[in-house]
């Protein structure tokens, strides 16, 4: 900020060779507390500056009377206050051009700092990505060491790449911060230094109305006392205070001119450096942004050929070594090409096919109480023996011709 301020200051047109700013960067420390207690007098300190060995004399002598064209009293500030109150103040041929200056910086600051806001917000949640950052990788580094094959290794990279963006993000946040952020804040204290500059030119023009006013009524009162008859000696003290009004009053117009020009060029030199400055930034932001996900990109990338590398089998186990670590069960296997199934026994060679088997059909058993105690053992209709609790009826096809 101070480096900055000071280049500004050493390229400005109409203060790089001011005696403050000389005295600023080439006194030592006694002559520059000495220009201190000097309170902006140039002659002060540019003896100073000449003749060093007076500095500590200068520190001991009073400082200059003051009049009261430079530092007015009570009642000088009661007359502007009273001028300022009324509204009565001296038209210049650039007000218009002044209030439509002001309506252009009023809106210039809000906006600024609407501006600024939000690029502050922007870094603060660019240093939050940076943490989160780290504290995703850190995870990823503990969730890779609990697996032991390769893809623990692999989440270990990913947690490896993680610290890295972590690391780049606060890189590009602190970037942001210098180069986007501080520019726009300091944008903003330039745009009240303008503010400051018209209140100034408000001053002056308060002041010269006032001054005026003084003139105008003394004029008044010396018109009156010269009407009187025994009043040339008052007359005479007033018309030597209108004078002084009179001087007064042309040093202030004087001053309100050199203001009003001071300020219009400054205004202009402001738009124009502003205009550069915020080109500059614009760019310089956008730059910096594409260079920053162009080194994410290629972060990301270097990881994707390591994670490819983990390969799986079909039953989502991790190979090892182009290897699968589990073989699938012997069940589900294909059959060799040429195999042929072993021929059955004889005995069941001759069983018939299913379609030409008797449809059987087996419910729960439900006791009748008429049958006899002593069913045969083979079961009813001479079928086979049925189990203990189960009844086995057999339903045969009808015969082709009637009995």
């Amino acid at each position: 900020g101070l480096e900055r301020f000071i280049r500004r200051v050493s390229v400005h047109p109409e203060l790089h060779d001011a005696a403050c700013l000389e005295t600023f960067l080439k006194a030592d420390d006694v002559t520059f507390q000495a220009a201190k207690h000097a309170k902006g007098s140039a002659a002060a300190m540019s003896g100073s500056m000449m003749m060093p060995n007076r500095a500590q004399s200068q520190m001991m002598m009073p400082p200059p009377a003051t009049t009261s064209t430079s530092k007015p009293g009570f009642k000088r500030w009661f007359a502007e206050a009273k001028t300022s109150i009324s509204g009565d103040l001296v038209r210049s041929p650039d007000d218009e051009l002044f209030e439509e200056i002001h309506r252009y910086v009023h809106g210039l600051d809000t906006q600024m700092k609407n501006v600024s806001q939000q690029a502050t917000t922007l870094v603060r949640k660019g240093k939050e990505i940076s943490n989160g950052l780290f504290e995703f990788g850190l995870a990823f580094n503990l969730l890779g060491q609990s697996e032991a094959d390769a893809l623990g290794d692999a989440l270990s990279k990913m947690g490896e790449t993680a610290d890295r963006l972590s690391v780049l993000s606060a890189e590009h946040a602190e970037q942001e911060t210098q180069q986007f952020d501080e520019p726009l804040m300091d944008t903003i204290k330039t745009i009240h230094s303008v503010k400051h500059a018209l209140q100034k030119r408000h001053d002056k023009r308060l002041t010269y109305s006032t001054s005026l006013k003084e003139v105008e009524s003394k004029q008044n009162q010396l018109a009156k006392l010269r009407a009187q008859m025994g009043q040339e000696a008052k007359a005479y003290g007033v018309e030597m205070s209108l004078r002084r009004s009179q001087e007064v009053a042309q040093t202030a117009q004087n001053d309100f001119a050199a203001v009003s020009q001071r300020v219009l060029r400054e205004v202009d030199r402001f738009k124009r450096e502003m205009a550069e400055d915020m080109r500059a930034v614009v760019l310089n932001y956008i730059h910096m942004q594409v260079e920053y996900n162009k080194r994410m990109e290629q972060i990301w990338a270097t990881l994707i050929p390591k994670l490819e590398q983990v390969q799986l089998d079909q039953n989502s186990n991790v190979v090892e070594n182009g290897a699968a670590t589990a073989a699938a069960p012997a069940g589900n296997a294909a059959p060799a090409p040429g195999y042929a199934p072993p021929a059955p026994p004889a005995n069941q060679q001759q069983l018939p096919a299913a379609s030409q088997q008797p449809q059987i059909h087996s419910q729960p058993m439900v006791p009748n109480p008429q049958a006899p105690m002593g069913a045969p053992a083979g079961g009813l209709f001479g079928g086979p023996q049925a189990q203990t609790g189960e009844l086995n009826l057999q339903y045969r096809q009808p015969p082709t011709q009637p009995l």
